[in-house]
């Protein structure tokens, strides 16, 4: 993704639509009307942004434990082994996002489950399957923050 150069297209579909989603029936022909495309051309260039790494999923954001149960979690892991474990967390579509840290405890992610005993499987799931502890940090007090962001082209 580094050397890639998204057209004008794609830069308008990962930037304006942050915020405001359309839900409706049919988003995605509401997104193509407004960028000038079809609903079909909207939806292949989601699906290759992806393939791409550029999107990891499209989806509402509801506040923590609003919807079922979520928690920040952290491991510490070689770094070595860092990439390897990050694409083994990746596979759980509990995990909404991973991110590395530069501390001891250097791979962060968040999960969400329909509830806490699930929350608690996977959370053991994913320390048996890479055979690291993971240190689990629910939510003691909510603030939010807007996860949108305005993303400068070159």
């Amino acid at each position: 993704m580094d050397n890639y150069e998204f057209n004008t297209t794609e830069q308008r579909l990962l930037n304006d639509f942050q915020h405001s989603f359309p839900l409706t029936p049919r988003p995605y022909a509401e997104l193509g009307k407004q960028l000038g495309i079809s609903e079909d051309q909207v939806i292949h260039l989601l699906r290759e942004l992806q393939e791409q790494g550029a999107i990891s999923r499209i989806g509402p954001v509801f506040r923590p434990n609003r919807v079922g149960a979520s928690t920040l979690a952290a491991m510490s892991v070689p770094t070595h082994e860092l990439e390897t474990v990050a694409g083994i967390i990746n596979e759980y579509p509990e995990v909404n996002h991973n991110y590395e840290r530069e501390h001891e405890f250097n791979l962060w992610f968040v999960l969400t489950a329909p509830d806490t005993q699930h929350l608690q499987q996977v959370i053991k799931s994913i320390s048996y399957e890479t055979g690291y502890p993971v240190m689990n940090l629910p939510m003691l007090e909510d603030y939010f923050i807007d996860l949108g962001f305005s993303i400068q082209w070159k």
